[in-house]
């Protein structure tokens, strides 16, 4: 009768587990922070173009004065794109949120435009420094965009799973989880990377 009752314990015990399993008990924790990992992707491939940017105004001291001015304004987008910092307890803010991404946009317009300008100055586009650091700021936006998109695929599932059944009853009666925010494209066609051909002496 022991033995009969241990086995009934263990399967209540295991239907229990079970049921609250199924219930988001554990898929909506792991989908969490499966989100957070990959915004701290999307940081620090933000951060790798930031680090960047001194090299480039290094690299470009001779440039023209209407390249400077560009310059000062991509130099201070950058102060400022570094200064609004998203924890991963902000990822459901949708205000933080829009300020981190208007000013990530604001310095990948100015870069963007700083880099197109050099087109008239062969001098710069000769030099083996501009020409690595072109490549590696290209690589850059083109990893910012692959962390972008998964960030927000991660977002997607997340979303989902708190907003569907049974994940739904842990996710509001335990965990109280709340939509998290995907990164949108502040201006159109701003989620695709830029091309930066510097190469070609026009």
């Amino acid at each position: 009768m022991n033995f009969v009752a241990a086995v009934r314990r263990f399967a209540l015990v295991a239907g229990l587990a079970f049921g609250l399993s199924a219930c988001g008990i554990n898929s909506v924790p792991a989908a969490e922070e499966n989100a957070k990992a990959k915004w701290a992707d999307v940081e620090a491939q933000f951060q790798r173009r930031a680090n960047l940017i001194p090299n480039l105004a290094e690299v470009t001291q001779g440039a023209a004065e209407s390249e400077r001015a560009i310059l000062t304004e991509v130099t201070e987008a950058r102060a400022r794109a570094t200064s609004v910092n998203i924890s991963a307890d902000d990822l459901n803010d949708p205000a933080k949120m829009a300020e981190f991404q208007a000013a990530q946009a604001q310095l990948g317009q100015g870069l963007g435009r700083l880099l197109a300008s050099f087109e008239a100055y062969p001098q710069i586009q000769s030099n083996q420094n501009f020409l690595a650091l072109q490549s590696q700021l290209e690589g850059t936006e083109n990893r910012i965009a692959v962390a972008i998109r998964d960030y927000n695929e991660a977002v997607r599932q997340y979303n989902t799973t708190i907003r569907t059944f049974p994940d739904t009853i842990g996710a509001n009666i335990i965990h109280g989880a709340e939509p998290m925010v995907p990164y949108e494209a502040v201006s159109a066609g701003a989620e695709v990377a830029p091309e930066l051909d510097m190469t070609s002496g026009n």
